[in-house]
């Protein structure tokens, strides 16, 4: 019941062994909102979920802080030359997160604080390092403070790299800077900002570099010390670097362990606004049910590149199809021979599904595990085999449940997706009424002729001891 993960710090799995037994805390990077989300912010979203889920299941407490990142310069630009002000669009595009985060069935997070909320905590470590010799005010009268990235032995741990090889920090103008590989703590205000996004500080007036707010926040939520940081891979560096240098030089131990997954490339190309190949999150959630668009996203290893091509959801919606079919028939049927699905305490899932997901959230491996049950079930279906159908159909459902992805649950009602189905439901239950009604006068043509129309039209019927019950085929 070990449950181990891949340490990007370590670059290998190690056992997941939490500061206090029983509870897990775990601090993911959440959007910057400053644009509609695309197909790559769900992603990670949802892997962070299937991993709380999963260390729920285990018997852990989890609590999951994911931030929002409200004020950066990015908002500010987009918000420039506009009616809107920058807070009210930051505010706006987080909706859109939420809205796409609910849709796929997201759990919302235990805490998800706003960056401008915890700005007196910024200020806090930024002070301390200060008075430790790890950052400094700028000589120019900007009233910004960097992170003295010499100044610190360790810089540079997270992502195996030697100072004199990285790039030169972009995140502020390097006027004020002792090295160009520093990085901006406090930003003092510019010309032309409003002054709604400046704040007072020992400094002077101005906002928070990006890094000290994800620092700041996992420390006021989680305290100095916590179990896990996820994110994006694409936030290892910088960010998440300057995350751990700023964090350990201010004397807080940080994050024990670091998670990163996975990108997601549209036909074997990086989302680029330049290549013009960007997936907007409503967009893709507009293409296919919600539960086909989180079954795709999620059934790739949270670590390796996900790509998106045409026919990718149609794939994702039949090996969905195939488990609700055998969901569907299964309690059917077992309710049929009185069963007693249902009742009793909760099924486990199968071992060897426990095994892959205790491997670093081997999610392909679980669901080869599903997909083998449901043919273990259907194979028990065809020989009327109760036993061995009820072990089935428990074990699949514990499965779908771990994963989020369980067709019958309320969660992914289709008629709240398709405003469709309640009308196509009352035309094929009243040809379902006609036909059993002529069998019942043994006019079997105009039975057969009505199960012919449904069939032509792609609905299959299935007679059973309980009545007779259709299904898109």
């Amino acid at each position: 019941m070990t449950v181990r993960l891949y340490d990007s710090r370590a670059h290998d799995v190690v056992d997941l062994t939490p500061l206090v037994e029983g509870r897990v805390s775990m601090y993911v990077c959440g959007p910057t909102v400053q644009s509609s989300p695309h197909i790559g912010h769900l992603r990670s979203a949802l892997v962070y979920d299937i991993w709380r889920r999963w260390l729920t299941y285990r018997g852990h407490t989890v609590t999951l802080v994911r931030n929002v990142t409200d004020i950066d310069d990015k908002v500010l630009d987009l918000s420039a030359g506009t009616d809107e002000p920058w807070w009210a669009r930051a505010y706006r595009v987080e909706l859109e997160f939420t809205a796409g985060y609910r849709a796929l069935g997201i759990l919302p997070p235990t805490y998800e604080p706003r960056a401008t909320a915890s700005i007196p905590e910024m200020q806090e470590i930024i002070t301390r390092l200060i008075s430790r010799g790890h950052a400094y005010v700028a000589a120019d009268d900007s009233g910004d403070v960097y992170f003295d990235t010499a100044s610190w032995e360790s810089y540079g741990a997270l992502t195996r790299q030697q100072r004199e090889d990285m790039v030169e920090a972009a995140d502020a103008d390097p006027r004020g800077k002792r090295d160009a590989r520093d990085f901006a703590l406090w930003k003092g205000t510019k010309t032309g900002e409003p002054a709604t996004a400046s704040w007072d500080s020992p400094w002077g007036p101005g906002r928070p570099g990006w890094h000290i707010e994800c620092s700041a926040m996992s420390r006021r939520y989680l305290g100095p010390a916590f179990d896990i940081h996820g994110g994006g891979l694409d936030l290892r560096f910088p960010h998440h670097e300057n995350e751990l240098a700023q964090s350990t030089a201010a004397g807080d131990p940080f994050a024990t362990y670091w998670l990163h997954n996975g990108l997601v490339t549209v036909a074997g190309q990086k989302m680029s606004k330049s290549l013009g190949n960007s997936i907007f999150a409503s967009d893709f959630l507009a293409a296919a049910p919600a539960i086909v668009v989180r079954y795709f996203l999620g059934a790739a290893h949270y670590r390796s590149t996900i790509d998106h091509h045409d026919g990718s959801l149609t794939e994702a919606a039949a090996a969905l199809e195939r488990i609700t079919g055998f969901l569907v028939r299964a309690r059917r049927r077992l309710e049929d021979g009185a069963a007693g699905v249902g009742g009793g305490a909760p099924t486990a899932v199968p071992d060897a599904f426990a095994l892959a997901m205790d491997d670093d959230l081997s999610v392909p491996q679980a669901l080869a595990v599903l997909h083998e049950t449901v043919r273990t079930g259907n194979a028990a279906l065809d020989t009327d085999d109760l036993a061995g159908l009820e072990t089935a159909f428990r074990h699949v459902t514990a499965m779908v449940e771990v994963l989020g992805i369980d067709p019958t649950s309320d969660t992914w009602s289709t008629a709240a997706e398709d405003p469709s189905a309640a009308p196509l439901a009352a035309l094929v239950e009243r040809l379902v009424e006609e036909r059993a009604h002529a069998r019942a006068n043994r006019d079997f043509a105009t039975a057969d002729r009505v199960r012919d129309d449904l069939a032509a039209a792609g609905i299959t019927i299935e007679d059973a001891a309980s009545g007779t019950h259709w299904s898109i085929a």
